[in-house]
């Protein structure tokens, strides 16, 4: 129960920060490319890189919170990053390369389903 409560409280933290950095990047730069959501990307994917190199000095709780909780909240994407980094670190470029073709393609077809279905209704 505490680790949820822990990834919970992250979530919150993460989402909270994502939503006005993304803002005040997009009121900053217009809305013409979405430089917030590349920046809270690339950003969360660097931080859960350092955090994964350093995990072994990390306690559990806190690598739930941080890793799980903030920087899942904050971008799901470095969640995703890592996942593929740590198959191509083991040789397996195979399932790295698909988790990166198959990740796109399902979620943009996803999306474009998904928004096609609310347009039915």
């Amino acid at each position: 129960m505490r680790a949820l409560l822990l990834v919970a409280l992250g979530s919150a933290l993460g989402g909270a920060a994502r939503f006005l950095l993304a803002g005040w990047v997009g009121a900053r730069l217009g809305g013409a490319f979405p430089w917030g959501t590349v920046l809270v990307n690339v950003s969360g994917s660097a931080l859960i890189g350092v955090l994964a190199a350093r995990e072994e000095i990390i306690s559990p709780e806190t690598r739930q919170f941080l890793m799980a909780g903030v920087l899942g909240g904050f971008t799901t994407f470095s969640s995703f990053s890592l996942q593929t980094f740590r198959l191509a670190q083991e040789g397996d470029w195979a399932r790295a390369a698909g988790n990166v073709l198959g990740s796109v393609c399902l979620c943009l077809a996803a999306v474009a389903i998904g928004y096609r279905l609310a347009r039915l209704a």
